[in-house]
């Protein structure tokens, strides 16, 4: 059975497409809410891999986190929502699946047909403008929109969204009625092409196994690309290596755990990052924010704290870390008292006030014995007094991690 994967461009006509196109073709609409609501169900039996469907839509909607290079925390997420689609696609029921997920479907899934209806910005905000939105409003929507959309298509094909080189079909709503397109995707949907054959099919499966070798690997710290050509899997490696017999035996060993996988082969690409591939240690911190106004020790310490296996991340003032914290919450923050601009006193009093989660260790070089007592009575973690030991420190930032563990355990 074929079906259509329809990348969502708002203020177009592809609302009324999808109606008409599920009519016509007899084929079931499948949203990004419904794909949501499968993965939640799938995994709410287990407590270590429950997700929440607010946790799931952020990763379709919101930026890429600043820390999840080190959380790993989308690639997871990610994961758990192309398990659950490949199921869908195993099922042979004609779809529509319209949403950010259809960027899921795989390129060698022939039969299922990529499609892209899409505008102009200027075109967008008109159309929007005669649905009764003001201009102001208009232009948001759709600049939001396109920073989604891209962000999404970014993290998962270095790509933007709207590159025709992601879609068989690609349709530009100017000058063009709704009507018009849903005929043209029509003929091209019951064009031969498009029909399932043999190789077809078999990417799924191997599409099957390729989520189940990157879930293994994401578990185990590793974010790596996967592919998979019958019983063989291919693992990428896009950076250099301290050791790669010793990663690549690693891998190996994780990959051959998921059924139907009896060649492993592990390559190396340079092309893309020649920077030091690092393992993941869920057990570290991976979100701690560092606050202070000297750049160079902000990326001193950072570095230093990255070594360690801490994921860390640095801006340079009090208000680049509240609007941090309100978009992204950190696990830890690391802040200075006297910066340029806002005091870190006002730092540690709004972070407190928007995410009272976020345990705040105060690292000063200027403090007096009223500023400890007045950042403790406010709900510090810690105060510390520069020049600081980065044993001492990073401890520190590991007793702070423990009470956030626990806090989520009890």
């Amino acid at each position: 059975m074929s079906s259509i994967a329809l990348f969502p461009c708002n203020y177009t006509p592809a609302a009324e497409v999808v109606d008409s196109l599920s009519r016509s073709l007899k084929l079931r609409v499948y949203s990004d809410d419904d794909l949501i609501a499968d993965t939640c169900r799938k995994y709410d039996y287990d407590p270590v891999s429950r997700v929440a469907p607010e946790t799931v839509r952020q990763m379709f909607y919101k930026q890429t986190s600043v820390f999840n290079q080190f959380s790993l925390e989308k690639e997871i997420v990610v994961n758990k929502l192309k398990s659950v689609l490949v199921e869908k696609l195993a099922f042979r029921e004609k779809h529509l699946f319209y949403g950010f997920h259809s960027l899921l479907v795989p390129q060698r899934i022939s039969h299922i047909l990529k499609v892209l209806v899409v505008d102009s910005a200027g075109s967008r905000v008109e159309r929007a403008v005669a649905g009764g939105v003001s201009v102001k409003e208009a232009r948001k929507k759709v600049r939001n929109h396109d920073v989604s959309a891209n962000d999404w298509a970014d993290f998962l094909y270095r790509q933007e969204a709207y590159d025709n080189k992601l879609y068989d079909l690609v349709i530009s709503a100017q000058q063009k009625t709704a009507q018009e397109i849903i005929g043209d995707i029509t003929k091209r949907y019951q064009a031969t092409a498009v029909l399932p054959q043999d190789a077809s099919s078999e990417s799924i499966t191997d599409m099957t196994r390729a989520v189940r070798i990157e879930r293994t690997l994401l578990l185990n710290g590793h974010k790596l690309a996967v592919e998979v050509d019958g019983d063989v899997a291919i693992i990428v490696v896009q950076k250099n290596v301290f050791s790669f017999s010793t990663l690549r035996d690693e891998l190996t060993e994780l990959a051959q755990q998921v059924d139907g996988v009896e060649q492993v082969k592990v390559v190396q690409d340079y092309s893309y990052d020649a920077s030091v591939y690092r393992k993941r240690k869920f057990d570290f911190p991976s979100k701690v924010l560092f606050v202070d106004d000297e750049k160079e020790f902000v990326q001193t310490v950072s570095q230093r704290l990255i070594s360690r296996d801490f994921g860390t991340y640095g801006v340079f003032s009090g208000e680049e870390a509240l609007d941090l914290v309100a978009e992204d919450r950190p696990d830890v923050m690391v802040l200075d008292l006297k910066m340029v601009g806002m005091h870190g006193v006002e730092v540690l009093r709004q972070t407190k006030e928007i995410a009272p989660e976020v345990e705040v260790i105060i690292l000063t070089g200027h403090g007096t014995s009223e500023d400890m007592k007045q950042c403790m009575r406010l709900g510090a973690f810690a105060y510390m007094n520069k020049p600081v030991n980065i044993e001492e420190l990073s401890d520190t930032i590991k007793k702070a991690y423990e009470k956030i563990q626990q806090r989520h355990t009890s």
